[in-house]
């Protein structure tokens, strides 16, 4: 898959590259940093991140992997957050940018990445995430290559209130409620349920809740700082123009979507699950590469389905189609439906798909990120 969450050590991933969050003086730091060093073997790979000196923020540079299960390491040098007026996201997604330029050149297939600058360098959890998800879509829109983005602990991800505002309320109303009345039956009264699981969703929520790290403006390290203009690679690092990032996800109005025609559903009655799936992207203007980028599917699990090798996907997969054919629930249910699945109240996969379908939000990757919070597989992960 291109894109894939993962929970794990990053010392560990079996890639081409991993990414390190560096120092930028030939030295190794806290966190991720130590790690590497730590992982791929501190002699060797201190001399050579000595040959290359100082690494200016926002750039990047590679070295071989020596004792890691990766071939190759990308150090890249962040900033500290320091309350956002200062240009650290543009430096963020420098970094996220050079990764990418230096991962291409050197003809990396698969690389692992952590989310930059959400650790020591206290970036808020939402801020990292959204400068994450962004640059990694942007690059995948024209670049094929296997990214995973990993987190080492469930802190890092517990962003679901943060970035999705009500889902949780909306899973407990939907799933909690429904598997309750499936396997029990009437019980207690259906309101006075419905207000006990509903607060018993809230306590859980926040006891997870997050604590945002602050950096004293003494312990921050700006851009304009002269001392950490002294790479003799690099020079000053340049401004990107990029677009604002806010700590929340944009809802779109939740008005109701348009029913099928009984036209509609007599044309479609005898296609099958590509066919239909081809039909909705002539409707929308989308072409095959398009749809296959929009699904998060590589390319020899798409040209399977086209080609007719693999019969129906899984239904993670066809959820995923229908996500980037940015398809309504009445066209979601008929699509699964051509592969025999259907949506199910008791499923939270397919609950957290429809809250964004109903929101008329349809980036895979933000979706992604809810279904890994909440435990669930995330669409295109089964490719087949």
């Amino acid at each position: 898959m291109p894109f894939q969450i993962v929970r794990n050590d990053i010392t560990k991933m079996r890639v081409d590259a991993i990414v390190n969050t560096a120092n930028p003086l030939p030295l190794y730091g806290d966190g991720i940093d130590t790690a590497v060093y730590e992982a791929a073997g501190v002699e060797k790979l201190l001399s050579e991140r000595k040959k290359i000196g100082v690494i200016g923020r926002g750039r990047s540079v590679i070295t071989k992997g020596f004792d890691l299960p990766a071939k190759y390491i990308i150090h890249t040098v962040g900033t500290r957050w320091c309350g956002g007026d200062e240009g650290e996201e543009e430096i963020i997604r420098s970094c996220y940018g050079s990764v990418f330029r230096v991962a291409v050149e050197n003809g990396i297939e698969s690389l692992a990445i952590p989310l930059l600058a959400s650790g020591s360098y206290g970036f808020p959890k939402g801020i990292a995430l959204r400068i994450a998800l962004s640059e990694i879509e942007a690059f995948l829109k024209d670049n094929d290559m296997e990214i995973y983005l990993v987190v080492f602990d469930e802190k890092s991800f517990a962003l679901s209130t943060e970035l999705y505002g009500d889902i949780d309320e909306y899973i407990n109303d939907n799933y909690v409620e429904e598997k309750t009345d499936l396997e029990y039956g009437g019980g207690r009264p259906r309101e006075k349920r419905r207000n006990l699981l509903r607060r018993s969703a809230k306590n859980r929520a926040s006891f997870g809740a997050l604590e945002e790290e602050y950096f004293t403006s003494e312990s921050c390290m700006l851009m304009s700082d002269s001392s950490m203009d002294l790479s003799p690679m690099t020079g000053a690092v340049p401004k990107m123009d990029a677009a604002p990032v806010t700590g929340a996800a944009p809802m779109m109005s939740a008005a109701p979507m348009a029913k099928k025609s009984l036209e509609d559903v007599v044309k479609n009655l005898d296609k099958t699950f590509m066919e239909l799936v081809f039909s909705f992207a002539d409707e929308r203007g989308f072409t095959d590469l398009e749809v296959q980028k929009r699904a998060n599917l590589n390319r020899k699990a798409f040209s399977k389905l086209k080609c007719g090798t693999t019969k129906n996907p899984s239904k993670s997969t066809a959820l995923a189609f229908a996500v980037a054919l940015k398809l309504n629930l009445d066209e979601t249910k008929d699509l699964l439906s051509r592969a025999g699945f259907a949506l199910s109240p008791c499923s939270r996969q397919d609950l957290i798909v429809q809250y964004f379908i109903e929101k008329e939000a349809y980036d895979i990757y933000e979706i992604n990120v809810a279904l890994f919070e909440h435990g669930e597989q995330t669409l295109g992960e089964v490719l087949v």
